[in-house]
C-alpha cells in the first residue's frame, strides 16, 4: 500500500532542516520504502516535506515517519500519515 507522509515545518526552522538534511536523505535511502519525496515550498523556500511510502500497513508508515531524523531534530510542527492511491502519473 502507498502512504503519503505530509510534514509541515515549524516556523523559522529552515536551519534545522538544512543541518539535518544529509541524515534525512540517508534515512530515505537506507529504509528502501520511499517511492517519491520532496520538500514543500513557500515562496521558493523549503517549509515541509511530502514523502510517499510503500509500506505494509499504516502503523509501518507511521513508524517510518517517527524515525525520520527531521522529526528527531524537532523540525516538524505537524505530521500527517494517510493511505494514498496513485491515479495519474
Amino acid at each position: 500500500m502507498l502512504y503519503a507522509v505530509i510534514c509541515r515545518d515549524k516556523p523559522a526552522h529552515l536551519q534545522t532542516r538544512l543541518d539535518t538534511r544529509a541524515a534525512h536523505l540517508a534515512y530515505i535511502e537506507n529504509t528502501g520504502i520511499v517511492r517519491m519525496a520532496g520538500p514543500l515550498l513557500e515562496g521558493g523556500q523549503m517549509c515541509g516535506s511530502l514523502v510517499v511510502l510503500e509500506a505494509d500497513s499504516l502503523s509501518a508508515a507511521e513508524a517510518w515517519a517517527a524515525g525520520d531524523p527531521y522529526k528527531a531534530a524537532g523540525l516538524f510542527d505537524s505530521v500527517t500519515v494517510a493511505e494514498w492511491k496513485k491515479v495519474i502519473g
